[in-house]
């Protein structure tokens, strides 16, 4: 028996010293490719498999990455790419499972993330990098500074995922009704008195309604900076929430039924403004109206705005799992997915027809062209107005103070 014993603590013993030697290997190989050139890199994933985690609801975007994407990675780079639908909560549970299992040999090379999500994912230790600055693309073509590329929803990004594209607020107006449509938060005001019933916003708790909130929030406490500095952060509301709920309050009694109900969706808002019962709707994509457009369900005369204060964008990344089998192919597929060639394609209406995370100014001029004759539609905004007036998202705990607060602060306060 005490053979046995003894023969049994010798295997667990094998077992650790097994595990710790996995550890200490693929954390040498991890930074051994850190300090490697990016010729090493591209040369290492040659001939590899790389797999992409994502979810996988939207068949336009599914079309972009397995009709372009695929093929043209396997041809510039000879690299092939593996898209395997999963929702990111199951990915990031998934990680999470292997991570306390100590298993530094997954079979994730990239995930699909943002938010919440990569906030997660950074604190519980998940990811692979900081990686972003190894990518010449990353490097040459996005603007760096910027703060949505800085920070996820307020979680500073510090290197650990890379920019993939990009949605933006607009608002959207039929030109017909309004020749000239506001410039800032004061004339909307303005406007919205002098044209009584013909305005109104989802309530707080529609994505798109709260969306809203913050802008008047951005403006309330003088822009997005110091809800960023700070996280969320209550003093800071304190400080100016009065300002961000008397805005609310005068320009209810102009609203569309005078600010007594509010419509609960998106969807509400755009089917009153296809009525013609208000003159504005808005949307977390820049391009939404055009095949509301195409259907007949909005006007021909619909064209979009932002605000001189800016507009609010959303910009989604592209990570590397702390235990990715195959980092140096992670990293070139990310690359090449940021590549001018592959953004310009996503950007087109016949895949995915969302903007490009990549700055429209830094592009190589053949590049430029080539967006400049792109046409994706009257009512959208040009990338230079669009990128001009970009403004990042903060911290997730505003938008479940918007939603706490606003019936309170707003609709029981008539």
């Amino acid at each position: 028996m005490k053979i046995r014993v003894l023969a049994l603590l010798l295997i667990a013993i094998l077992l650790v010293g097994g595990c710790s030697n996995t550890t200490t290997k693929t954390n040498s190989v991890d930074e051994e490719l850190k300090d490697k050139e990016w010729s090493d890199i591209t040369e290492l994933a040659d001939g590899s498999k790389v797999r992409i985690f994502m979810w996988g609801g939207d068949d336009g975007i599914n079309r972009y990455m397995d009709e372009w994407v695929a093929p043209n990675l396997k041809e510039a780079h000879n690299i092939e790419l593996e898209r395997v639908p999963m929702d990111t909560n199951e990915i990031l549970q998934k990680l999470s499972t292997e991570k306390r299992a100590n298993k530094n040999d997954g079979t994730i090379d990239i995930i699909w993330l943002n938010g919440e999500n990569f906030k997660n994912a950074k604190e519980f230790e998940l990811l692979y990098g900081p990686f972003s600055e190894k990518l010449p693309n990353y490097q040459n073509y996005v603007d760096t500074e910027s703060l949505d590329v800085q920070y996820d929803f307020g979680t500073e990004v510090e290197g650990m995922e890379a920019p993939w594209g990009k949605v933006q607020f607009v608002f959207l107006y039929d030109e017909e009704k309004i020749q000239t449509p506001p410039a800032s938060l004061e004339e909307l005001k303005d406007w919205i008195k002098e044209n009584p019933g013909k305005f109104t916003y989802p309530e707080a708790n529609d994505f798109t309604g709260n969306a809203f909130l913050r802008h008047v929030l951005y403006d309330a406490v003088g822009g997005p900076e110091k809800l960023i500095e700070t996280g969320f952060n209550e003093e800071v509301l304190k400080e100016h929430e009065e300002e961000l709920w008397s805005y609310l309050r005068e320009i209810q009694p102009s609203l569309w039924r005078k600010g007594e109900t509010y419509p609960a969706t998106l969807t509400d808002l755009d089917r009153l403004y296809s009525q013609a019962e208000v003159w504005m709707t808005m949307g977390y994509n820049e391009a939404r109206a055009e095949s509301l457009i195409q259907d007949g369900v909005f006007p021909e005369t619909t064209k979009s705005f932002v605000l001189e204060s800016g507009s609010i964008g959303n910009t989604h990344f592209l990570a590397i799992p702390f235990n990715s089998p195959n980092k140096a192919g992670a990293m070139v597929a990310i690359d090449y997915m940021m590549s001018t060639d592959a953004q310009l394609a996503k950007y087109e209406s016949t895949y995915w027809g969302e903007n490009m995370a990549l700055d429209p100014t830094k592009l190589p001029e053949d590049a430029q062209e080539k967006l400049a004759k792109m046409d994706r539609g009257a009512s959208v905004l040009t990338p230079e107005e669009l990128s001009e007036s970009l403004l990042p998202e903060v911290d997730a705990g505003y938008v479940n103070w918007l939603k706490e607060h606003w019936v309170n602060e707003v609709v029981q306060k008539q």
